[in-house]
């Protein structure tokens, strides 16, 4: 690859490093000769969704989102070049200092990705198969592989009660352009005071509050609840002025924003576990803790509202709670 990227580019022997990666099977090295720097990304067309990615890098550039430009392509082999962002992610950046600034720069960007057409038939729905599947991972995934503690028959629809209404919550939102990793690992803070977007691949048609929910209860950094509610609040201040979310009050908005924290932090918990048993990520056990404190809180907010929830809650303190708490990546979960 690196002799593909180098007879694109016309470079003469360029340095080459690997840069860090994600969660996927995709591999970056920057290339660099005197000044100039770019990413080569080998991104295997079996397991990425490369043409995905190129539609939907076009989409935001068009949009005016700061995404990676593209050099140059070889979709058959899952080659790619693209511009150099830098090494800058806004997780390394965020303290109580600067997250203000850093979050209403989000907010901005979010409201592009907002304006974007949501009636596009090329882009794939987040519909109720999709957040079926993402949320089947938990019991499949977490309980069932990881804590070694599989659902029962009685359980399995306690189970489903829960996600019918996690849901039907999902979909009743108002539909946007949803990135569905919208978080401080995937932001890119620019010389210009932009924030540069990644990881867009997976982009889908769904629910107007996820890709906040994915800001303000990142998976990788927490705040205070009540701050969080704040900028939720003020974020939808922002969209109000531009013609999202007419007609639906605060509480009605706060509802969606926990449920689909709720939704997102139990899909995450499945990836996670899944991430480090097929794949062998062990650092995102790491990660772990912090997503199970948003779940426990969600469901203690919820739980008075739904009897699912409640009982979801009961079940899952008395009999998922003590196994992890025997796990030893559980330290202050």
């Amino acid at each position: 690859m690196i002799d593909w990227a180098q007879a694109e580019l016309g470079w003469d022997s360029p340095q080459c490093s690997v840069v860090a990666g994600d969660a996927s099977a995709r591999r970056y090295f920057r290339l660099r000769q005197g000044a100039s720097t770019c990413i080569a990304v080998h991104a295997p067309p079996q397991t990425e969704k490369n043409t995905a990615f190129l539609a939907m890098r076009e989409q935001l550039e068009r949009g005016g989102i700061c995404v990676p430009a593209l050099l140059a392509a070889d979709l058959e082999r899952g080659f790619l070049l693209l511009g150099d962002l830098g090494d800058r992610l806004l997780l390394a950046e965020l303290d109580t200092h600067s997250v203000d600034a850093s979050y209403r720069t989000a907010f901005g960007v979010l409201l592009q990705l907002a304006a974007l057409p949501a009636d596009d038939p090329a882009w794939p729905h987040y519909d109720r198969a999709l957040l079926g599947e993402e949320l089947s991972r938990f019991p499949e995934w977490f309980a069932g592989r990881l804590l070694q503690r599989p659902l029962d028959a009685a359980e399995q629809a306690m189970w489903q009660a829960l996600c019918a209404e996690l849901i039907d919550s999902a979909l009743a939102q108002p539909r946007v352009l949803v990135h569905r990793d919208f978080h401080s690992r995937n932001l890119m803070p620019q010389a210009d005071g932009r924030l540069g977007v990644i990881d867009f691949q997976d982009a889908v048609i769904g629910p107007a509050t996820y890709d906040l929910v994915s800001l303000l209860r990142d998976c990788y950094v927490r705040w205070p609840r009540e701050q969080v509610r704040g900028w939720a609040l003020e974020y939808l201040e922002q969209a109000r002025a531009t013609g999202q979310f007419a007609g639906v009050d605060q509480a009605q908005f706060l509802g969606w924003f926990d449920l689909m924290g709720l939704q997102r932090h139990l899909k995450v918990l499945g990836t996670f576990a899944r991430l480090y048993l097929r794949d062998g990520k062990l650092a995102y056990l790491d990660d772990l803790p912090l997503v199970l404190r948003y779940v426990e809180e969600a469901l203690v907010g919820y739980r008075d509202t739904s009897p699912a929830a409640a009982e979801f809650a009961d079940w899952f303190a008395a009999e998922l709670r003590p196994l992890i708490d025997r796990q030893p990546w559980s330290r202050a979960a």
